[in-house]
């Protein structure tokens, strides 16, 4: 019988694309198969998040809840990940001797290695280190489960944002050869992928070095003769066969450039929604994140955005409460927020990290109207998403199918290129292809639509069914923000 895994998940989406790279990595070495219940599992791992609320103490009140199963079986073994793994190191060993390994984030390939020095020395088993690159060339395949896939181009930030562990916990900007990345994307074509989302704490910084036969096209776009920027990976992306619509997260304003923005003219395959952080609209407060931008600034990227891609959906990231902040600033960030419309977005209250430099800021604002604030702001974006959603409704959106909706397995439900689920009725053949779905309502999370399904020379309309395939509001709690 094979060994179970199990994996906890806390985070963005660079960790669950870790996570499934840890249950690829011990299938391929170890046979593993995951499973969703930890009490039936040989090894359990927390993939953590520093961005989580008091992180530390949550880490190891989530170990404290898995201790039993190690008592009553001594060969389980306990993983600790991810970046509150980085940052605590041998402490979590020190807190929680019964941990088995602890590993950061570039060094997951080396899991199985981990594991088995365990199991052969008896001792407890620690590496957080930044080999770079190095977690790419190791990695196996990935295993297919739908029509999307998540691809990562490069790792770490370099931007030390004064609220952020990423350059800590994850290491300084590093891109992945120009030349990997597609060859992993057009593998994944071949293998039935539609959609690939690329992934990154920065992907406008890429810099992937690239070969002879690329470097004219890079010299002519007037950037490093050697290395490949974001916009022409994302061209080049755009041209392997099969590939029909690219996103990307997350990215920084600091760097998106003319030459990104322009990629939304040129390439059609980009899909119509981009999440860029913004924090807060008060110069006074981007100076002390040392975010290296101004409110005017950001106005102007996403206004040249717009120009480019009309009806582009715009999402953001939020942090309330930052130390210092005033009710003139916090106006000042629902006054960018009313005249930007961003739709749903990512919003939270400022917690200091350990080891970053807003840690030590001042803080006397009350939790009280820091909470009161957060509510407001978060009231005035779902009222903007709500708006836009609304106006959807009478017209088309393309749509990749994903599969059974989960509240009734009756009808399907599939994501539109402005990041909406759609609920719609139509047969399973539908499953795994991009179709245009007319909207007929805007639900709180969700839209609703029809499909018309081409049928013996005809068209026969698919009513919409009762019932509502919906995704929760993102929590920004967990929310890995740049």
């Amino acid at each position: 019988m094979a060994r179970k895994l199990y994996i906890k998940t806390f985070g963005c989406q660079m960790n669950e694309y870790d996570s499934a790279k840890m249950a690829d990595v011990l299938a391929a070495a170890e046979g593993m198969e995951a499973t969703a219940d930890p009490a039936e599992a040989d090894v359990i791992v927390f993939n953590t998040c520093s961005v989580r609320e008091k992180a530390q103490g949550k880490v190891f009140h989530d170990l404290g809840r898995v201790k039993h199963l190690k008592r009553a079986r001594p060969g389980l073994l306990i993983g600790v990940g991810g970046c509150v793994a980085s940052q605590e190191g041998a402490a979590i060993v020190a807190r929680a001797p019964y941990v088995d390994v602890v590993f950061g984030p570039q060094t997951l390939h080396r899991l199985p290695a981990l594991l088995e020095a365990r199991r052969r020395t008896g001792k407890p088993q620690i590496d957080i280190t930044f080999p770079e690159i190095e977690k790419f060339d190791r990695l196996p395949p990935a295993r297919l489960t739908g029509a999307s896939a998540f691809v990562s181009i490069m790792e770490g930030c370099s931007k030390y944002c004064s609220f952020c562990v990423v350059p800590y916990t994850r290491g300084e900007e590093v891109s992945r050869p120009f030349e990997d990345v597609l060859t992993e994307v057009a593998e994944l074509a071949l293998a039935g992928v539609k959609e690939i989302t690329l992934l990154g704490q920065n992907v406008n910084a890429y810099r992937g070095k690239i070969d002879a036969d690329i470097k004219d096209a890079a010299s002519g776009a007037g950037i490093a003769p050697d290395s490949a920027d974001f916009a022409l990976l994302l061209d080049y992306v755009a041209e392997i066969p099969g590939i029909e619509r690219i996103r990307y997260t997350t990215s920084h304003p600091k760097e998106f450039t003319q030459r990104l923005i322009d990629a939304y003219v040129r390439i059609p395959k980009l899909a119509g929604h981009v999440h860029l952080p913004l924090q807060s609209g008060s110069d006074r407060v981007l100076a002390a994140m040392k975010r290296g931008y101004t409110a005017l600034e950001y106005k102007s990227i996403i206004r040249r955005l717009r120009a480019a891609r009309p009806d582009i959906s715009i999402s953001s990231d939020f942090i309330v409460g930052f130390p210092g902040e005033t009710e003139r600033d916090f106006e000042a960030t629902m006054k960018l927020i009313a005249e930007i419309g961003f739709d749903d977005s990512y919003s939270f209250l400022y917690s200091p990290r350990p080891g970053t430099p807003a840690a030590e800021l001042s803080d006397d604002t009350p939790r009280r109207v820091k909470q009161e604030r957060l509510a407001r702001l978060q009231a005035l974006i779902e009222r903007q998403a709500s708006s836009i959603s609304n106006a959807m409704v009478g017209g088309t959106q393309r749509v990749l199918v994903e599969g059974a909706a989960k509240k009734n397995p009756d009808e399907l439900c599939g994501r539109s290129g402005s990041n909406r689920m759609v609920n719609f009725a139509g047969p399973a053949e539908l499953v795994g292809r991009l179709v245009d779905i007319t909207i007929t309502a805007a639900l709180s999370h969700s839209l609703r639509g029809e499909v018309r399904v081409p049928q013996l020379g005809g068209e026969v309309r698919v009513p919409p069914p009762a019932g509502e395939c919906r995704v929760p509001p993102p929590a920004g709690e967990v929310r890995a923000t740049q």
